[in-house]
């Protein structure tokens, strides 16, 4: 089980998702993906890309300033 660090600060929606879905190949199941970003609509998108894509967001949290950081479950 890896821990893999995806940096999508700097990236507006629909990006960082994008950057997800690109991604998500590479990892095996149960390998963690941590997602930093800082798009307004993030906390929202990576919710809604996790259920379509039937992955477990283990947390999404405001880390102030506007930046987020996430972590998906695959």
């Amino acid at each position: 089980m890896a821990t893999v660090t995806l940096d999508a600060n700097g990236l507006k929606c629909p990006q960082p998702i994008l950057k997800i879905t690109a991604k998500a190949p590479e990892l095996k199941a149960g390998d963690v993906l941590e997602v930093l970003a800082d798009c307004s609509t993030f906390a929202k998108d990576v919710q809604m890309w996790c259920d379509r894509s039937k992955k477990t967001l283990l947390f999404c949290r405001d880390e102030g300033g506007g930046k987020f950081k996430a972590q998906i479950q695959f």
